[in-house]
């Protein structure tokens, strides 16, 4: 058996409430294929580069924690995975299989995560684990660590104010260069610039810039399209920090403000302040998405708000809980999630104001500092 004493918290914490969940379940092991799922539970930060290329996996069960991979990540297991086997399977997973093969006796379920692994890789485990001469049910679940994660400890939320606060110094910076003549595409690129300047380790996603008519589009993609005087600009950006995302959108207006302009901003602002004001742990997800969408309905325009008012945000950009008018799932308390109602017009353009804001057990607290709303 491998013992799991000697894996430091936070970590150790994680995988003692994920084993007591998989418990419930009846599960004796879990098979951890999901980038940041594995480094939630080791603190091992390799990333896949693409769909059809892995950069490890974990194996947990009852006193057992391998963490495999490659050669090329032999250096990070030892100083990123302190606490797990390492699993290095140096001819290739099938002739190095048997080396943990051993240690899988216990286990007579193990779960694996059914978003996260293709149906060859699935084919493939299941062949690995026959071969071992392990009677193991390999079976699926989805989200299980998700559901975890979606709950902040007070490191994490630390991790995604720091980013946040490299996220918004770089809009403030951003906006100081407005002129018309530069081009979506190269404001983007200052974007990515400013992040690593002020100390991100990475973008969060790819930003979007999107000016007139391209606003109405919830994710524009930047593009050689001059900005001009008399057109909204719609920014959606986010740094990472210590691993951890921050994700943020506003809209503003080169020139003197439109009367148009002045009304679709003014109605997205009174409701993700509405938002913000009611929502709390214990409230659905789907009343959340309520309070916003509410005052849009009421303006009229609720047909062009046209995504969920917000996500959970944290080692990814998008994950649980979903603000959705789809699902009425249960607000807990250290939740992140991003507060963003907006509004979109066909040939016009579009308003959009996202902030971040922890959950707690009355209202949120809001993490943004950045207040450069448009009063009118």
């Amino acid at each position: 058996m491998i013992e799991k004493k000697s894996i430091p918290d936070p970590y150790r914490d994680r995988v003692h409430c994920l084993q007591k969940e998989l418990s419930k379940r009846s599960f004796s092991g879990i098979f951890i294929s999901q980038p940041e799922n594995r480094r939630y539970l080791s603190g091992f930060k390799p990333g896949d580069p693409q769909l059809n290329e892995s950069s490890g996996f974990l194996i947990i069960g009852k006193s057992l924690a391998i963490l495999g991979t490659d050669p090329r990540f032999e250096g990070e297991v030892q100083s990123q995975a302190k606490g797990y086997y390492p699993f290095i399977y140096r001819k290739g997973l099938e002739a190095s299989w048997p080396e943990i093969g051993k240690f899988l006796k216990p286990i007579k379920k193990m779960a694996f995560e059914a978003q996260a692994l293709s149906f060859f890789t699935f084919q493939r485990l299941k062949k690995l684990i026959r071969s071992s001469g392990n009677s193991i049910s390999f079976l699926p679940t989805q989200q299980l660590v998700e559901e975890l994660r979606a709950q902040k400890g007070l490191r994490e939320i630390a991790a995604i104010k720091r980013s946040l606060s490299i996220t918004e110094e770089v809009f403030r910076q951003i906006s100081k260069t407005l002129r018309p003549g530069k081009t979506e595409k190269e404001i983007a690129w200052q974007i990515k610039q400013n992040i690593h300047f002020y100390g991100g380790e990475d973008q969060a996603f790819e930003p979007i810039v999107a000016s007139g008519p391209h606003a109405a589009l919830p994710h524009a993609e930047p593009t050689d399209r001059e900005i001009k005087k008399g057109e909204p600009i719609l920014f959606d950006f986010g740094s990472k920090w210590s691993g951890y995302c921050s994700d943020l959108s506003r809209t503003v207006f080169l020139g003197r403000p439109s009367e148009r302009f002045k009304e679709v901003y003014s109605l997205v602002r009174q409701a993700q302040l509405q938002a913000e004001k009611g929502i709390n742990a214990g409230l659905t997800t789907m009343a959340a998405d309520a309070l916003a969408r509410s005052v849009i309905d009421k303006g009229g325009y609720g047909k062009y708000f046209k995504h969920s008012l917000g996500h959970g945000v944290g080692l990814a950009t998008h994950e649980l809980p979903s603000l959705s008018p789809a699902k009425a799932d249960p607000l807990k308390p250290g939740m992140v999630v991003t507060i963003e109602p907006g509004i979109y017009l066909p040939g016009w353009g579009g308003v959009r104001l996202e902030n971040m804001a922890v959950i707690r057990d009355k209202g949120t607290t809001v993490l943004n500092k950045d207040q450069s709303f448009y009063n009118f």
